[in-house]
């Protein structure tokens, strides 16, 4: 399982190079975090190293597969990636159907919504702090909803 946790990583941290997040910060240390907190789970992991490579990068499922990515991990992959035809209700139901991708989700929700990185996004432009706040919020709510409370 180490292999697969460190095949990940790599491919994320491929897929994110030279990305910054909206604080200006290297993307792939948010990946890293979202692992970071589901660190029990080698196949969690995984997906949470990935779970942003499908919607910010050229790599495509096949690839994942093609790489040696387990089809359950792809699959919670695929899951947390928003299509730009789905409706914010269709997502979360999609994420909520699958255990893996929901508990890789709250773990990337609370990484996003940790008031460390918010207070840095703030300070360098406090509407979208906000508003990313207000989304990051009713986004958990739904989640907790559909997913009886988990």
């Amino acid at each position: 399982m180490d292999d697969l946790v460190a095949l990940a990583e790599r491919i994320a941290r491929a897929a994110h190079d030279g990305q910054t997040d909206k604080a200006g910060m290297p993307y792939a240390e948010h990946p890293a975090r979202v692992a970071r907190r589901v660190a029990d789970d080698p196949y969690a992991v995984a997906t949470a190293w990935l779970h942003d490579v499908l919607e910010d990068s050229a790599v495509t499922a096949v690839d994942l597969l093609a790489h040696g990515i387990p089809e359950r991990v792809v699959a919670a992959v695929q899951a947390l990636t928003r299509r730009a035809e789905q409706t914010s209700a269709d997502y979360f139901a999609t994420v909520a159907a699958d255990p893996l991708a929901l508990r890789v989700k709250f773990a990337d929700l609370a990484d996003n919504c940790d008031p460390e990185r918010l207070a840095v996004l703030r300070a360098a432009d406090p509407h979208t702090a906000e508003r990313l706040r207000v989304k990051y919020a009713h986004a958990t709510s739904e989640l907790r909803r559909l997913s009886g409370g988990v």
